[in-house]
């Protein structure tokens, strides 16, 4: 059962991605262009342009997601994601009250700690990265790699 679940990893790992990307781009979206019920509190409208850190908060979720959605870039939009998603619960949650379930940041910490997972694991299946990665080996260089055990 281990070995066929471990086949399987990079797949899940793929579909985990997508997601995750696909979630944290509709909150991006959402924000910025009124869409899926617009941005929290604003009774479907977004947040105006260069408001800090709503909107920087916003555009980073379109970029980063959307990067993550699609596998290209992945470890690093998955950090600079994970680090917003941390910056939101100790600045805006973590003054109500201590526990993520006390001041409503769960879902902050969730996407924090889930792109920081991604920036260590990288894209899976499915990912734009592999495509660009397998571009850049010339045939020489593929005769002369060595395998990377996991």
């Amino acid at each position: 059962m281990s070995a066929r679940l471990d086949a399987a990893q990079p797949y899940a790992l793929g579909l985990f991605r997508i997601v995750i990307g696909l979630l944290f781009t509709a909150h991006g979206a959402a924000s910025l262009f009124g869409v899926l019920g617009g941005a929290a509190g604003t009774h479907g409208g977004t947040i105006a342009a260069g408001t800090w850190p709503g909107w920087y908060a916003a555009a980073i979720q379109l970029v980063a997601g959307a990067l993550v959605l699609l596998g290209l870039g992945t470890r690093g939009a998955a950090l600079i994601a994970s680090g917003s998603m941390a910056f939101a619960y100790f600045d805006v949650h973590q003054q109500a009250a201590l526990w993520p379930i006390q001041n409503g940041g769960e879902l902050s910490v969730l996407f924090c700690w889930t792109f920081f997972l991604l920036v260590f694991t990288g894209s899976g299946a499915f990912g734009l990265d592999r495509v660009v990665a397998s571009r850049r080996v010339t045939p020489s260089e593929e005769r002369t790699r060595e395998p990377i055990a996991a």
